[in-house]
């Protein structure tokens, strides 16, 4: 059994300045045992990349609150590889694009993106803490 003490996370929101959610799961996760890199507002790719290859993240977790997360997230999962991570999980959330388009949809188009897990705004942190186990297989 791996120890939730061993796994560390990457967050930030990218390209925006919506930072009360993000804060939010920050401090779940840090009660929950992770190690969590915290990037605050206006993160880049590129920025994302270097934190999670710095400390050897297992995962990223993006935000976005202001709807152009389509275009800004575009080629993340492209420039992780690039990097060397390869088997890091992204995940995304909150008010991902703007205009009329159900959830589902989007929700497509960002796993198609190379996102593990996508989730729309007002998820609750303990859900994102139990895909987070579930995905890197950390029991309890």
């Amino acid at each position: 059994m791996k120890k939730i003490t061993d796994k560390k996370v990457v967050t930030g929101v990218l390209n925006d300045v919506h930072y009360i959610g993000l804060s939010i799961l920050e401090h779940a996760l840090k009660d929950s045992g992770f190690d969590v890199v915290k990037l605050g507002a206006m993160v880049s790719i590129k920025d994302f990349i270097e934190a999670a290859t710095e400390i050897n993240a297992q995962a990223i977790l993006a935000s976005s609150s202001y709807g152009m997360a389509e275009v800004d997230a575009k080629g993340f999962r492209e420039m992780c590889e690039e990097a060397g991570l390869k088997n890091i999980l992204l995940y995304i959330g909150g008010t991902l694009v703007v205009g009329k388009r159900e959830w589902p949809e989007v929700e497509q188009k960002f796993k198609e993106m190379g996102f593990n897990r996508v989730y729309r705004s007002g998820i609750l942190p303990g859900q994102v803490i139990e895909d987070l186990k579930r995905d890197l297989k950390i029991e309890g």
